[in-house]
């Protein structure tokens, strides 16, 4: 299987038929200013992640730092809640969707924070238990499973401190599916790594990806490479200017790459394509110098 190729087999559920899978809704978050002025962060911000049926979801949020990613991925997360407006999550079920809660999106942050003392085994299970209430054998079955299938079985009983990099950043990964069913997010996974590793974590995140057609990968990344060459659709953070050209505070979505509708999505040579030059040009040139 090519890097970009995805492949999910069995039978589709019932909630394949649901869209969206999860719904930003005119999300606007102020901080208050230590004057007792309050600064708004995102205005008005709105998209919807939609299930594509025989495949996961892999989405990325665009924009250069500063522009308010992290505080996107705080309110997706229910890490914070925002000022106004609503961020809603697929249940179960066909047409039932809900505010999202603490624990129903997972976030994989970027120095891979992991328990330093306890074991790769453990930390999996430990969550997997407290978070997730799995009984303990079918927590450490589960783990076993991740493991194996992404090659660190043989680092299960070592410590965090004794993987690398990128086997921390695997484990990271794992954990939170362990405790947050299908929505995970990855602040910056490429940041600082050379193209063989940042191949080596686009394949990571295609793998697990493939393990349920639910499975939703939301990235928030400035690098707009690594984010067309995984994504199967890209939003563009920026904010508006008034009439004198000047920033207007708050963040929203500008823009939304449909890679699907393009013809780049799941490509293995989509870097060889036009349009994803194109389209990476015009996000670097066009979109960027305006936020």
């Amino acid at each position: 299987m090519t890097e970009r190729e995805r492949v999910v087999s069995g039978p589709l559920s019932q909630v394949d038929l649901l869209e969206p899978l999860l719904n930003i809704d005119n999300v606007c978050q102020d901080f208050l200013l230590n004057d007792g002025k309050r600064f708004p962060v995102l205005k008005n911000l709105s998209f919807a992640i939609t299930n594509i049926r025989s495949k996961p979801q892999i989405v990325s949020i665009l924009g250069p730092s500063g522009i308010g990613k992290t505080t996107v991925l705080r309110v997706i997360a229910a890490l914070d809640h925002p000022s106004s407006g609503r961020v809603l999550i697929t249940e179960d079920q066909p047409n039932k969707m809900r505010d999202v809660r603490l624990g129903d999106v997972g976030v994989v942050f970027q120095k891979y924070p992991l328990f330093d003392d306890l074991s790769v085994l453990d930390n999996l299970v430990q969550p997997g238990v407290r978070i997730a209430k799995l009984d303990d054998k079918k927590a450490r079955e589960q783990a076993l499973q991740y493991l194996d299938k992404f090659g660190l079985f043989k680092q299960s009983l070592a410590w965090p401190v004794q993987l690398s990099g990128g086997q921390r950043q695997r484990v990271a990964i794992l954990q939170q599916l362990m405790t947050s069913k299908h929505f995970i997010i990855l602040d910056e996974p490429f940041s600082g790594l050379d193209p063989v590793s940042i191949t080596s974590v686009i394949k990571l995140i295609i793998g697990i990806a493939n393990q349920h057609t639910l499975n939703t990968f939301i990235i928030i990344t400035h690098d707009i490479t690594s984010a067309l060459t995984v994504s199967d659709h890209i939003y563009l953070l920026g904010r508006d200017s008034d009439s004198k050209g000047e920033q207007i505070s708050g963040a929203r979505i500008v823009k939304e790459y449909n890679l699907i509708a393009e013809g780049l999505a799941y490509l293995p040579d989509i870097e060889d394509k036009p349009r994803f030059a194109q389209i990476r040009k015009e996000i670097k040139l066009d979109i960027f110098p305006r936020l």
